[in-house]
C-alpha cells in the first residue's frame, strides 16, 4: 500500500485536474501515493501512513456517512485534515464562527427552516441562498424579486434547507472571486475566478474561468488572518487551506469561504501547488 492515500470520489478516480502532479511530487520525495475513493469498501486505510482528503466532492448529499468514514479512518491512521475540521467546515455555518472572532466575512445569516427564510432574504436587496452543506456552487439560488433568471439560479429551484443567506456581492461579476492558497502557514499562490456571462458562480461547470495571478499583499494578509482565526476556533493547526475572498461595496476584502475539507488546488493553472502540498504531507509524515 502507498505511504499516502489521496482521497477522491468515484466520479474522479484520478483525482482533481492535474492530480498526477501530486503523485509525481510525492514520488520525487521518495513517497508513494495512490488515488482512492473515500467510499470504496476495498481500501485498506490502516495500511497507509497518511490519508489526505483531496477531491471528495460528492459528500454534500451524504455528509453524515462521509464524517463517519473520516472518524473511522482517523481511529487507525492520521487524517488530513482531521475529522473534527471536516465536521466544522462542511457546514457553512462555520462562517459565523469566523465573524465571532473578528474576521471580515461576507454578511451571513444561518437559516434552519422555511419560516426563517423570508425575513433573512428581506435583509438584503438581492439575496443569495446556499445550502449549508454544499459544494461546487450547486444549489445556489438568487432572490431578486424578479421572475425567471439564469438557469439553475432562479428561486423556483430552491432545494430543502438548512441554508445560509448572503447579499449578492456585485463585484463577483466584474472582479470575480480571489482564492489564496496557504501551505504550512505561508501563502504560496493565488488565483482569480471569474463567472461566465449572466452568472455569479465562478465554477468551471457553470462557465467560470480560473486565472493565475500574482499574490496580492492585502489578500495574502487576510488569508493568513483567516487561517489563524480558524485554528483558534478549532484548537488545532491547519496544515493547508484555500481562502476565498470577495470585495464588498465599500472596497474592502471579505472572506466568502474557507476551504479546509477538499479545496481544489487548481493544478491545471497552478502546477506549483502540487509541490507545495507534497511538502505539507511530507512534513506531516516526518513529524
Amino acid at each position: 500500500m502507498s505511504d499516502v492515500l489521496l482521497v477522491t470520489c468515484g466520479a474522479l478516480p484520478d483525482g482533481e485536474d492535474g492530480g498526477h502532479l501530486l503523485v509525481e511530487a510525492l514520488r520525487a520525495r521518495g513517497l508513494g501515493a495512490t488515488w482512492v475513493a473515500w467510499d470504496d469498501p476495498g481500501v485498506a486505510w490502516s495500511s497507509a501512513r497518511l490519508v489526505a482528503v483531496r477531491s471528495a466532492w460528492d459528500y454534500e448529499h451524504q455528509r453524515d456517512r462521509f464524517l463517519a468514514w473520516a472518524r473511522d479512518v482517523e481511529a487507525t491512521v492520521p487524517l488530513m485534515n482531521s475529522a473534527a475540521v471536516l465536521a466544522w467546515n462542511t457546514d457553512k455555518r462555520y462562517l459565523l464562527d469566523l465573524v465571532d472572532v473578528g474576521l471580515p466575512v461576507v454578511p451571513t445569516i444561518a437559516v434552519e427552516d422555511e419560516g426563517e427564510l423570508p425575513p433573512a432574504i428581506a435583509s438584503f436587496e438581492t439575496a443569495v441562498v446556499k445550502p449549508r452543506v454544499g459544494a461546487g456552487g450547486r444549489g445556489v439560488v438568487v432572490f431578486d424579486g424578479e421572475p425567471g433568471g439564469p438557469e439553475g439560479l432562479d428561486e423556483s429551484t430552491l432545494e430543502p434547507g438548512p441554508w445560509i443567506v448572503q447579499p449578492l456581492v456585485g463585484s463577483v461579476r466584474s472582479e470575480g472571486e480571489t482564492s489564496v492558497f496557504v501551505f504550512g502557514g505561508e501563502v504560496a499562490s493565488q488565483v482569480r475566478k471569474v463567472p461566465g456571462a449572466g452568472e455569479i458562480r465562478v465554477h468551471e461547470e457553470f462557465g467560470g474561468r480560473t486565472l493565475p495571478v500574482a499574490v496580492d499583499e492585502d489578500a495574502a494578509a487576510l488569508a493568513l488572518r483567516t487561517v489563524a482565526a480558524a485554528e483558534k476556533v478549532l484548537g488545532e493547526r491547519l496544515p493547508y487551506a484555500r481562502v476565498d475572498l470577495m470585495r464588498l461595496a465599500d472596497g474592502e476584502l471579505a472572506v466568502s469561504e474557507l476551504e479546509v475539507t477538499e479545496p481544489g488546488l487548481y493544478l491545471d493553472v497552478l502546477p506549483g501547488n502540487a509541490e507545495e502540498y507534497a511538502g505539507v504531507l511530507a512534513a506531516a509524515l516526518d513529524a
